[in-house]
């Protein structure tokens, strides 16, 4: 059953899991830069992704890896004018990764229902007024410094206690704009500005942000931190850490996952679930 962006929005309440696949269309991201920049070959991987239970695609054209450039916002559409609606007609919410107003509202035009903003608003200042205006919903994310700049030196007293006064703040910035605090979305930005002690340490108190109240997306998809654990140096090959990262998440409270291995986390999640719920199913009459 397709889902819809309400139950997205709730789904810290009703303790679904949303998979959101992840759809590069850059030269340049760390994982798949290039692979999808021909609209046909992006269409195809849209729909592999929810072919393999992805409920929402977030799809971005400017790489915000460790030391990328930034892409204004001409070129950034001019990635995604042919990419954009075919994957907004596949039936599943899109979200929009980008900092700038101009390219949020090009997708919220063309059928995007979400904007994921990895500067949680502080980019550009007409991007949260324009959120509200249109009643999109937003994923706000912490991240220290720029991407250009954000793996020099990360550097916390207090990594969890630090990241959730952040996004207390920009759950306030957004309401202050107009936006619904029931709208937003809040992300501890895994692998931003972070060193594999912080990752490790907002996935295991992940409950913390939590209590904000709001849905909590985690993405640590075939990020380096997994690789310093196994020895992985090929992200392409970080599915397993991926996914362990992922259900520690779950576990804790997490409701939304932004990954690029949508098959390998929908099989593990339901697996989980079973898990989970399987004195019920024992007292279930046969």
């Amino acid at each position: 059953m397709a889902l819809c962006v309400d139950e997205m929005l709730a789904s810290h309440r009703t303790r679904r899991s949303v998979i959101v696949g992840i759809l590069n269309v850059t030269p340049d991201s760390f994982s798949d830069g290039g692979r999808f920049l021909d609209p046909a070959d992006a269409r195809a991987r849209a729909e592999r992704l929810v072919a393999d239970g992805a409920q929402a695609i977030d799809i971005g054209a400017e790489s915000t890896r460790p030391g990328s450039r930034r892409i204004g916002p001409d070129e950034q559409i001019r990635r995604l004018r042919e990419v954009l609606p075919a994957v907004c007609g596949l039936g599943v919410p899109v979200s929009i990764d980008t900092t700038q107003a101009e390219v949020a509202e090009f997708a919220l035009d063309a059928g995007a229902q979400i904007v994921n903003d990895v500067s949680a608003g502080r980019d550009d200042p007409g991007l949260l007024p324009l959120v509200a205006r249109r009643g999109a919903a937003v994923i706000l994310m912490h991240m220290l410094g720029t991407p250009k700049t954000m793996q020099e030196d990360p550097h916390y007293e207090d990594v969890v206690a630090e990241v959730r006064a952040f996004l207390a703040a920009r759950i306030a910035a957004a309401e202050d704009a107009g936006v619904p605090r029931d709208r937003v979305v809040i992300d501890p930005g895994i692998g931003f500005g972070k060193r594999l002690a912080h990752n490790l340490l907002l996935l295991r108190n992940i409950e913390a942000l939590c209590s904000l109240g709001l849905p909590v997306l985690v993405g640590p998809s075939r990020k380096r931190f997994i690789g310093e654990i196994t020895g992985e140096a090929e992200p392409r090959h970080r599915v397993a850490g991926t996914v362990a990262a992922c259900l520690a998440a779950r576990r804790g409270g997490a409701s939304v996952f932004r990954v690029h291995d949508v098959k390998e986390l929908a099989e593990s999640l339901a697996v989980d679930a079973a898990i989970a719920t399987a004195g019920d199913l024992a007292k279930t009459p046969t």
